[in-house]
């Protein structure tokens, strides 16, 4: 899955890897969350351009967002089928600029946070479906959802879902929605070869959205990643008593 990524390319880079006729100036972002605003690329009258959307994708047919799961993935072997992207994947195809993203693996009983990026740290875009949710008061929303797939060999040593990249030369391909046909893009929904990623420890401090700056990204040492663990210990201690009260009926915390 993708639940955190990174921007950190310059603006200038990033528009001219992806096409696209404005000329946004935005800082980088380094730990990058569910619910905020994103950019987005997206082929609209002929040509492409740069969008910010929410990421968590709402279909246009929700009644009331408050009830509904928010979507930040849509699964590459479910995404024909499922109510939510069946019309985004064929008519509303993104990609979201990047340059890598964070994965949790559970390491002595506590998550360690990965930065995973190109080993030849180049930028990429993430495969996206996007939809425009339309609010009872005329109020108009536009929501993305990043393309997982099952991970390849290398990278399910982390975890068993990565955001599917679309190489520079599928970029076309993958925005053209003319069609309103998938078929010429289901092969491009699929992991990254091996090794064409590498990864590393990063600090747990990536774990509060309000942490982002350029030291997210600097590799730990396993000194570090231990005392860290110790650090974290007696808010583990406090997580696991919580759990047994529930398990003794008092209802879940979490």
């Amino acid at each position: 899955m993708c639940g955190r990524f990174v921007i950190t390319s310059a603006p200038a880079a990033l528009r001219q890897l992806f096409g696209y006729v404005e000329q946004p100036n935005f800082p980088p972002r380094y730990n990058v969350a569910p619910t905020q605003p994103i950019p987005v690329v997206l082929v609209e009258n002929g040509a492409r351009h740069f969008r910010l959307m929410r990421w968590g994708l709402l279909p246009s047919w929700v009644k009331d967002p408050r009830g509904f799961t928010l979507l930040i993935n849509a699964r590459s072997e479910t995404v024909l089928e499922k109510p939510a992207f069946k019309k985004a994947i064929r008519r509303r195809r993104g990609l979201i600029p990047a340059d890598g993203y964070y994965e949790w693996k559970a390491v002595d009983g506590r998550k360690q946070p990965f930065f995973i990026h190109r080993a030849d740290g180049a930028p990429l875009g993430f495969a996206a479906v996007f939809e425009t949710w339309a609010g009872p008061n005329g109020e108009e929303v536009d929501t993305v959802a990043i393309v997982t797939a099952a991970a390849s060999e290398d990278l399910a040593a982390l975890h068993d879902r990565v955001p599917v990249t679309i190489s520079p030369r599928d970029l076309e391909r993958w925005l053209d929605c003319r069609g309103d046909d998938v078929d010429g893009v289901l092969s491009l929904m699929v992991a990254p070869r091996i090794g064409e990623f590498a990864w590393h420890p990063v600090s747990t401090r990536v774990n509060r959205v309000a942490n982002d700056d350029e030291q997210l990204l600097l590799p730990i040492s396993a000194e570090e990643m231990e005392a860290e663990a110790e650090t974290s210990k007696p808010k583990r201690a406090v997580r696991k008593a919580a759990a047994g009260s529930a398990d003794d009926g008092q209802g879940s915390l979490f």
